[in-house]
C-alpha cells in the first residue's frame, strides 16, 4: 500500500476522507456486525486556531478525536499532523507523536492516584527521557503558572476537581507540544470551575499560539472556541463559525 508524501508546511492537522467501521459481535457470539461511525471526514487545521467539536451522543466525536490523537486507526482515509503521514508510522514513531506533539485532556482527568501532583506532570517528561530534576523542574514551573504551586506534593485524592484538571492541563503541556486535544474537559466541573479551565484554553490559545481542538457538548463552552465543527452521524454537517 502506498501512502501520500508528506506535506510540508501545510496545516497542522489534515485528513482527507477519514471513515472509521467498527465490527462488533451480534448477540448470538457466532457473527460480526459493521457498524460506521465515521463517514468521509476531511478537515484541515491550522496552527493556532481554537476548534470545538460538538454533536449529540454516538455522532461520532470521540471517535474523531482518538484519531486525531493517534489513539485509534481509521478503517480508511488519510489524516496528517505536522505534515506526517500517521499511517505511515511505526508504532514507536506514533508513540513519541503522543508524547511530544499532543497534550491530552480528558473528561475524568487520568491522574495517577499514588503520585503527587508534581510527578504527575513531570511524568511525560521522564518517558521522553528527561532526568528527573529536569522533569520536576519543568512540572513544578507549570503547576505554578496554573496555580497550583503550592498543591504540588498532593496527591489527586486530595485536590479538587477543578485542581485535578489544572493538573491534567500541566501536564498536557509539560512537553511544549503545538496542540492540545481536550475531550470533554469540562464534563465533571461546575459552572465557575468551568469556565476557569476554559480561560486556561484560551489564554494557551492567545498567548502561546497552541492549537486547541476540544469537544463538548455544551453550548457554552463550545462559544469560547472560534471555530465550529460538528457531527451527525458520523458526518460533519457544520464547520466554520460559532453560533450557526
Amino acid at each position: 500500500m502506498t501512502h501520500p508524501a508528506p506535506i510540508p508546511g501545510g496545516p497542522l492537522i489534515r485528513t482527507r476522507d477519514l471513515c472509521k467501521i467498527y465490527s462488533l459481535q451480534d448477540g448470538t457470539g457466532d457473527d460480526t456486525v459493521d457498524t460506521q461511525v465515521l463517514f468521509d471526514v476531511s478537515l484541515a487545521i491550522d496552527r493556532g486556531e481554537f476548534v470545538a467539536i460538538m454533536g449529540h451522543s454516538g455522532s461520532g466525536k470521540s471517535t474523531l478525536m482518538n484519531l486525531l490523537g493517534c489513539l485509534d486507526t481509521p478503517t480508511s482515509g488519510h489524516y496528517w499532523l505536522e505534515g506526517h503521514d500517521i499511517a505511515a508510522l511505526s508504532d514507536d514513531d506514533l508513540a513519541r507523536v503522543r508524547n511530544r506533539s499532543i497534550g491530552f485532556v480528558f473528561q475524568g482527568f487520568n491522574l495517577l492516584r499514588r503520585m503527587t501532583a508534581l510527578d504527575n506532570v513531570a511524568a511525560p517528561l521522564l518517558y521522553a527521557g528527561s532526568t528527573r530534576a529536569q522533569a520536576r523542574s519543568r512540572a513544578r514551573e507549570l503547576l505554578e503558572r496554573t496555580g497550583l504551586g503550592r498543591f504540588a506534593a498532593h496527591q489527586p485524592t486530595q485536590l479538587s476537581g477543578g485542581q485535578q484538571q489544572r493538573v491534567a492541563i500541566s501536564r498536557a503541556l509539560v512537553n511544549n507540544p503545538p496542540l492540545i486535544l481536550a475531550d470533554e474537559p469540562t464534563g465533571n466541573l461546575d459552572t465557575q470551575t468551568s469556565h476557569e479551565i476554559m480561560a486556561i484554553f484560551e489564554q494557551l490559545n492567545r498567548e502561546e499560539g497552541i492549537t486547541v481542538v476540544l469537544v463538548t457538548h455544551e453550548d457554552d463552552i463550545a462559544a469560547r472556541a472560534r471555530r465550529l465543527i460538528r457531527l451527525q452521524d458520523g458526518r460533519v454537517v457544520h464547520d466554520g463559525g460559532i453560533g450557526a
